[in-house]
């Protein structure tokens, strides 16, 4: 995300009293700014660029303040939020728990770690049958790697490490993550680049020249990268950064790729997973099953888990107590993911997140024709969209424009994270969203964007 603060200083704005939205108090909340203000003062710098409202409370699709203001969250907390806020099917496994207590076992086994296991391995393809639980998106990319990288060496020697990401994307905040995601300027502090990890061209349907899997070929063939030295390849089933989806025939042609060089593929599914695109999970809108798959996010809809899942013979390279980690299925995460899984499986919100998806979507490419050159592309699938917006000439992102966009959006009862990406509006509402709550953040993003374009001229 490119690096901007919101003034604390609080605005006067129109008042809004809707079923969905209230906005009763100038923004930021005056009585919110002292935590704001702590906040600034206690944290990284880097911790300060999200809209400034301080959470009391978020229900459904609904986030409060303590001030008497409300917004329809289109941000799931960050794609986290699947099955709504505060899901009283995971609060109520969340108390039970917590009664007992135990709230921690370290990798000692325990129940909950056991059925979350076993639900895990029976909600994904046949082929996926062990599943490793762990705390957070980058540790279960860095997993992934490491399980690539092993198998790769025991078929091909030494020599067979390489791991192949694409361009523009984006697998986590720890080192290794950040050196298989595809933003130059979130590897500058990183001064032994590892050599093996070498990054190809998106096949985005808007941006690249070519969205063939010859380009892949290409580049591969470009920096020298012959199969022999690949030990893996990782892509998002979706690009964060534009919610940007790559070809079905191109996916297929990668697996097929894949299988015949003895290449491991991985798919990041801890934006996509549970039914965020309108699948059960995102690498079913390319009919090809991975041989690994990184979970995190809307696993829970809560508290921090995360999971790679994959095939047996290469989760289980390692032998007895060489790969664990510390919360490795805490017992707390653990039921919630469990009560998450089995609240969306038996609403099937992956339906309605197809339903509401296509609705949003086509609301929001209604932008496009409306503000022509300023609005790039809509991107997506399901409940996740991305709204591109590009400067005058429509030669270069514009950030300043989308953050006004987001700024505008939060003063009129609308929540969405910062702009990702260049210029990105990302949008992530709660699978549980109604038709009511879509078409009215629609409306109010058409508001705040022509506001925020006429506040330019």
């Amino acid at each position: 995300m490119a690096g901007k603060q919101y003034s604390l200083k609080p605005r006067k704005v129109p008042t809004v009293q809707t079923r969905y939205r209230r906005i009763v108090t100038p923004i930021p909340a005056p009585k919110s700014v002292p935590v704001l203000k702590a906040l600034r003062k206690y944290e990284p710098l880097s911790m300060t660029g999200q809209p400034p409202i301080v959470w009391d409370r978020a229900e459904g699709c609904i986030v409060y303040d303590k001030w008497g203001n409300q917004w329809i969250d289109w941000s799931s907390g960050v794609l986290v939020t699947n099955a709504g806020h505060g899901n009283k099917n995971i609060v109520k496994a969340l108390v039970k728990q917590s009664k007992k207590p135990m709230l921690h076992n370290y990798c000692f086994p325990s129940e909950a770690r056991a059925d979350l296991a076993k639900r895990l391995v029976e909600v994904t393809p046949a082929q996926l049958s062990k599943a490793f639980i762990l705390t957070t998106g980058s540790e279960a990319t860095e997993c992934a790697i490491k399980l690539a990288r092993t198998h790769g060496q025991s078929v091909g020697g030494k020599k067979k490490i390489g791991i192949v990401s694409y361009e523009n994307s984006f697998h986590g905040r720890t080192m290794g993550a950040q050196q298989i995601g595809g933003t130059p300027s979130l590897k500058e502090w990183i001064v032994n680049l590892d050599k093996s990890m070498w990054q190809v061209p998106f096949p985005d349907e808007y941006l690249a020249e070519d969205t063939t899997f010859q380009g892949f070929l290409n580049a591969l063939k470009k920096q020298k990268i012959t199969p022999d030295k690949v030990a893996g390849v990782i892509t998002e089933t979706y690009q964060g950064g534009r919610a940007s989806f790559a070809p079905k025939k191109y996916i297929q042609e990668l697996a097929a790729w894949c299988k015949k060089n003895d290449v491991v593929l991985i798919m990041d599914e801890v934006q996509a997973g549970f039914g965020r695109t309108g699948k059960k999970f995102g690498f079913q809108h390319y009919g090809i099953v991975p041989d690994l798959m990184c979970c995190g996010k809307g696993i829970t809809s809560s508290l921090p888990l995360s999971a790679v899942v994959g095939r047996k013979e290469l989760m289980d390279q390692y032998p007895p107590g060489s790969m664990t980690s510390t919360h490795t299925g805490s017992p707390l995460c653990s039921v919630a993911a469990l009560a998450n899984i089995n609240f969306i499986w038996k609403k099937k919100l992956w339906e309605n997140a197809a339903k509401m998806g296509a609705l949003m979507i086509g609301e929001l490419k209604k932008l496009e024709q409306k503000y022509p050159g300023r609005v790039g592309h809509v991107y997506g699938k399901g409940l996740v969209a991305g709204v591109h917006i590009q400067a005058k000439d429509a030669s270069t992102p514009d950030y300043d424009l989308a953050f006004e966009a987001v700024r505008r959006s939060m003063e009129k009862g609308l929540l969405m994270f910062s702009p990702v990406g260049a210029s990105t509006i990302k949008i992530a509402p709660p699978l549980i969203i109604n038709k009511a709550q879509v078409l009215e953040g629609c409306k109010v993003l058409d508001e705040a964007l022509g506001e925020a374009l006429d506040a330019e001229a």
